[in-house]
Formats: C-alpha cells, sequence, structure tokens
C-alpha cells in the first residue's frame, strides 16, 4: 500500500481518482488545488504525487516546480486532456515522471502509478513515518516531510565516497544519521566506527585514531591498529570533531589527503580505504572564523552537509516517537502499557524540547519507569515534564551562556579595557576581539 496525494480542481475526477487508487490498495490525500496541495505536503509527505496539468492558479507545472525544489525526488505524474500532450511532453523534459492521458482507463492509470512506485521504492520513500520500508534507515522514526526529504538525499549522498559534515543540536540523532548513511552504501557489509572525538584524552587522540607501535612510548604495551584502520574498506564516525586538538586537526587533514596513516613509533605509514562522516553541534562555520578549526580541514570534511533540524521544527514526529518509545520501553522494563491517554501526547507536543528527541526519551522513559496502569496519564506527562531542569540544556547553548556571562563580567571588571580583559582571560587581544564578536559585545558600552 502507498500513500498518494491528488490534485485537481474537479471535485469528479478526484473522486473517480480516489476511488481507483483506493481499489488498487493504496491510500490517498486530496487537494483541490496547487496551494492546496503545498499545504499537505506540509505535514506528510506521500509516495507519489498525481497533478492535473490545467487549474486555474497554480497549474501542474508551476506545483512541480515547487514541489520539485523542495522534493526533488518526489515522483510526479501530470494528468492531461489530448490537447496538451505536447505541454505534458515538455513537462516531462523538465523533470515530471510521466503523464497520463485524460480521459485513461484504469489499467492505463496503474501502469505509470506502479511505475513511479518501483522509483520511490528504490530511492527509500516507503510509506515515510509508518513503514520506514529498507533496512537502511530503519532506527530513524519519523513522518517529517523535511525529515524524509533529508534522509532522501542522504540516500543519493551514500552511493559516492565523499566526506559527510552532518550538524545538529544535541540530541538531534546524529549518529543515527551517520549510521543510516553507511547501510546504504556500498561499504555497508564493512564495518562502521564511532568515534567521540571529545572524550578522548588529548594526549591520547593519536594513538587512538591512527594506533602505535609497541615501546612507542610509557603505557605501550603491545601494538594497536587504530581506529581508522580498524574502519579500512569501511565507515569512521568522527562525532564532535569540533573537539579535535589543533594539533591532531593537522594530522587528521594530512589523512584525508594522503590516506594514509602513520601509527605512533612507526617507521612508515600505511594506506587505508576509509570513508569519513563528521558531526558537530556547533557550526564549524564560526570555529573557523574563531581560529579554532582549520579552514582547509573543514573544507575537506564538509564536501556534502546534511542539517538535522531540532525536535520543535518537526512537531509532526512528536506522537510518532513518543509512541515508539512508549513501546520499546515498556517492553524492556516489563510494563503493560498500551498507550497515553487522552491530552497527554497533546502536552508532549507543546512542550518546548531544548534537548531534543533524546530529552524526549528520557521523559517516556521517566513515564514508562513509574507508570502503574496501561495508559500513561497526563499527570504523569505533566510530572516528567516539570522535572526537566536546566540540565537539559543543550552543551553548546549552556556553553554560549556561559561564555557571555564570562565576558561581560570581565568587561564590567575591567571598565571595557580589551587589552586589560584578554589578559585576565589569558587569550591574545585578536582572540578576545573575535569572542566579542560572536556575542555581540561592544567593549565601550562597558566604559564609565
Amino acid at each position: 500500500m502507498a500513500r498518494i496525494l491528488i490534485v485537481d480542481d474537479d471535485p469528479a475526477l478526484l473522486r473517480l481518482l480516489s476511488l481507483r487508487l483506493h481499489y488498487e490498495g493504496h491510500s490517498t490525500i486530496e487537494a483541490g488545488s496547487g496551494a492546496a496541495a503545498l499545504s499537505r505536503l506540509d505535514h506528510e509527505l506521500p509516495n507519489i504525487l498525481i497533478t492535473d496539468l490545467r487549474m486555474p492558479g497554480m497549474d501542474g507545472l508551476q506545483l512541480f516546480e515547487a514541489v520539485h525544489r523542495r522534493y526533488p525526488l518526489l515522483p510526479v505524474l501530470m494528468l492531461t486532456a489530448n490537447g496538451t500532450i505536447p505541454d505534458a511532453v515538455q513537462a516531462m523534459q523538465r523533470g515530471v515522471f510521466g503523464y497520463i492521458t485524460k480521459p485513461f482507463e484504469g489499467v492505463d492509470l496503474m501502469r505509470e502509478v506502479d511505475r513511479a512506485l518501483e522509483v520511490s521504492s528504490a530511492l527509500g520513500a516507503d510509506m515515510p513515518g509508518e513503514q520506514p520500508g529498507e533496512a537502511w534507515r530503519q532506527a530513524i522514526v519519523t513522518r517529517s516531510p523535511r525529515m524524509e526529504k533529508l534522509l532522501a538525499e542522504a540516500r543519493l549522498m551514500a552511493q559516492s565516497d565523499a566526506s559527510v559534515l552532518i550538524h545538529g543540536e544535541s540530541g538531534t540523532g546524529k549518529e543515527l544519521l551517520a549510521r543510516a548513511l553507511h547501510a546504504s552504501s556500498a561499504r555497508a557489509a564493512q564495518a562502521l566506527v564511532a568515534v567521540n572525538c571529545g572524550a578522548i584524552p588529548e594526549n591520547l587522540v593519536e594513538s587512538e585514531l591512527f594506533g602505535h607501535v609497541k615501546g612507542s612510548f610509557t603505557g605501550a604495551v603491545r601494538d594497536s591498529v587504530g581506529l581508522f584502520s580498524s574502519a579500512d574498506r569501511g565507515t569512521i564516525f568522527l562525532d564532535e570533531i569540533a573537539d579535535l586538538p589543533p594539533a591532531m586537526q593537522v594530522k587528521l587533514l594530512r589523512v584525508l589527503q594522503e590516506r594514509e596513516v602513520r601509527p605512533v613509533g612507526a617507521p612508515r605509514p600505511h594506506k587505508v580505504d576509509v570513508r569519513v562522516i563528521a558531526a558537530s553541534n556547533r557550526r564549524l562555520e564560526d570555529e573557523v572564523a574563531a581560529g579554532r578549526f582549520r579552514e582547509d580541514l573543514f573544507y575537506r570534511l564538509n564536501v556534502v552537509g546534511l542539517t538535522l533540524p531540532p525536535l520543535a521544527e518537526r512537531r509532526e514526529d512528536i506522537a510518532l516517537l513518543a509512541n515508539h518509545f512508549m513501546r520499546s520501553l515498556a517492553q524492556r522494563y516489563a510494563k503493560a502499557l498500551t498507550a497515553f491517554a487522552p491530552g497527554a501526547l497533546e502536552l508532549l507536543g507543546a512542550a518546548p524540547w531544548p534537548g531534543n528527541v533524546r530529552q524526549l526519551q528520557n521523559v517516556v522513559e521517566r513515564c514508562v519507569v513509574l507508570c502503574t496502569g496501561t495508559l500513561i496519564p497526563v499527570s504523569l506527562v505533566q510530572s516528567a515534564l516539570s522535572s526537566q531542569g536546566p540540565e537539559l540544556l543543550p552543551l553548546d547553548e549552556a556553553r554560549k551562556e556561559f561564555e557571555r556571562g564570562y565576558l561581560t563580567q570581565l568587561l564590567k571588571m575591567t571598565n571595557g579595557n580589551v587589552a586589560q580583559a584578554a589578559k585576565l582571560a589569558k587569550r591574545n587581544r585578536t582572540d578576545f576581539y573575535a569572542l566579542l564578536a560572536r556575542h555581540d559585545l561592544v567593549s565601550t558600552s562597558f566604559k564609565s
């Protein structure tokens, strides 16, 4: 079964199409105009779109152009009268998947629909939000058009070996997306090695990433191949890449350029065949501007960029994710839970979610653990939400908040004297000016 959006200003034809597609086992979304179709696409993404060519206001070709900009992989079929076949052919040259001539036979309609669905299925667009379809993306639960578009882009990117940089706030699922990219690539049968760059002590980063030989430093009691070599012919995921020390940024850049690593203490390097996916919850462009991240390494990593939206920008997924977490956690804790009580999901849907999907999972887990019945009541959801304090503020936001307060205090203490403030912060004046600019602080405003 597929979900099909049909667009026509003729209610009778719209109904006829809907009945025929329902008869074939598909579900339909109906829209009486191009504008109405775009509005529906903001809430749910179909497998294919069928639209009349001639409509008042926004015609079928204008609708196709608008849809194609937002969802370039969504197959679009055009309904056309005999007299407008040349227009339909021209539309196909612009990227429309196919056309159906009116009046149509049911068999001709379904032949084009089935052909479009084959392509939609191959691109991983099977029933977004209900049947994630292929195994490569099954861990990502969504019905959000924005997420579906992102996954379609990721599927295309996975076919090459280009480096990918994933940006997103803490808790948005950057590692899940990296694993989906790997699972959809030609390297899926090989290892994906995940590394949190901020969790490795600075003095051990080189040996962890590139390996070492026995006796190369105190504590090196045996040879170590390193994480890059462990990912040979597979993928390495470098999470929180912005936390990589400057000295290691230089060495990583050399590895990416030469495609070879040299273990600590080894006399010569050796080749590695690794696809690199990096991620950061900080904008690396800002880190480059502040001098904390190498510009050449940024461009080497950011061959292709993907940005995960925060949960607050994909609210249509909140109820879906909450139910998904409730079912899996109820099984883990051996609870006979069946659903959320009326009003509970609405409460979750209205919450701000600064900690994103990870925070939602924590809230649902608290509800599952404390629930004593078969339904999770509104009161328990309220309690779980109110217990989420400032500790769930994403690390990047907490760091910015602290940094701004710290700089403000320094400028107050020094009466706006940047040289003195930089000296107290143990930063050179250029770095200090960059910090002030990042927080829109003007030193002269602190002078008496």
